[in-house]
């Protein structure tokens, strides 16, 4: 990759996996307004018809990340890897798919992009790695990582391997997200602001499942996909094997208080909690100084006063019900029980018939 110097002056082809997600749904059409050519891959478990939102046609691979082969990254500047199973749940249908599609999956990606001249892999990790961290102090990205999930865990695995490849002509960039929350053309309702949000549309009711006391960093999607586009095209001495917290340190809340910001815009809403009231043991508090002082194209425009009130005029756009609220249309278990349950996807999450074409 030619070192661009200023930021967004080179053009890049970008491989996309997961382009057709809750994040890469969003992320694409800013890649492709800065210029950039891009490639999608996904297995397009939830498709839904919104192509049209992604800037224009452009190539889409229906492709299973376990199966890139010696030669699928030719040709490629830089690739953005945001595909995986995307929360713990997910884990309930086959406890080792975390482990082959998140983790031995993203390593042997990451080698294969790096054997076919690859220089620069942008890997979506989490924040969730600090798991169980000082309250007393923001996490940094030297904080000691106490993953507490196997999504978190294969997260901080996927990084040790990636490190491990870096030289002077592969850099490999870890953001660690906060929690996403915000529209997309591609929507989960099981992130915890939309969901929040969700309830106080769907039900008049704000319900928190926990006891409201962990403290979660909160990010909105459009400002995750500004730091991937940054650290895309940012001087490589600022990104080289480096991981990067992705929020704003005004943008860390107690789960309560994110249901206090939800209540101010439907104030009719009264709060409660769920069944499972024990407190929940992931809390972390994330400092996201780094990428300000590093990568200062990053410049986050959303909090979630504004973000909850674009949640609340979106699910009156869709007409949101309490069914599509909880159903397969935008909980991605509930998609991926159905599809089991439909005899679409064999037990391992392999379609039995290539049934999409986005092409097409």
């Amino acid at each position: 990759m030619k070192n661009p110097g200023k930021y967004g002056s080179h053009k890049l082809r970008v491989l996309v996996t997961g382009h057709d997600g809750y994040l890469g749904s969003v992320m694409v059409p800013v890649l492709r307004a800065a210029g950039h050519e891009i490639v999608g891959v996904d297995t397009f478990f939830f498709f839904n018809n919104h192509h049209e939102l992604l800037g224009g046609e452009f190539l889409e691979l229906n492709h299973d990340i376990r199966d890139f082969v010696p030669g699928g990254f030719k040709g490629f500047d830089a690739v953005i890897h945001l595909a995986a199973l995307s929360n713990d749940p997910l884990g309930e249908i086959n406890p080792d798919l975390t482990y082959e599609i998140n983790h031995k999956a993203s390593v042997t990606m990451a080698r294969l992009a790096k054997d076919a001249g690859v220089q620069r892999f942008l890997y979506a990790s989490t924040c969730s790695v600090y798991g169980v961290a000082n309250q007393k102090e923001l996490a940094t990205e030297e904080t000691p990582l106490r993953p507490l999930t196997s999504y978190a865990i294969s997260k901080v695995r996927v990084e040790d391997d990636l490190a491990q490849l870096a030289d002077d002509s592969f850099s490999p960039v870890f953001l660690r997200n906060a929690t996403a929350y915000g529209w997309s053309p591609n929507f989960r309702s099981d992130l915890v602001v939309n969901n929040l949000t969700g309830w106080a549309y769907t039900t008049g009711e704000i319900r928190i499942i926990s006891d409201g006391t962990p403290w979660r960093p909160v990010v909105h999607v459009k400002d995750i996909a500004n730091a991937f586009i940054a650290a895309l095209v940012a001087p490589r001495a600022d990104i080289h094997n480096q991981a990067f917290n992705v929020g704003q340190n005004e943008e860390n809340y107690q789960v309560r208080d994110l249901a206090a910001i939800v209540q101010e815009s439907f104030p009719e809403c009264k709060v409660s909690l769920g069944e499972q009231s024990a407190p929940d043991p992931r809390s972390y508090r994330v400092d996201f100084r780094k990428i300000y002082r590093m990568l200062p194209e990053y410049k986050p425009t959303w909090n979630v006063h504004r973000g909850v009130e674009e949640l609340k005029a979106a699910y009156q756009v869709v007409k949101l019900t309490q069914i599509d609220f909880t159903g397969p249309k935008y909980v991605r278990l509930a998609k991926l029980k159905s599809l089991l349950q439909e005899g679409k996807l064999d037990s391992k999450l392999y379609w039995k018939e290539r049934v999409i074409d986005p092409q097409a």
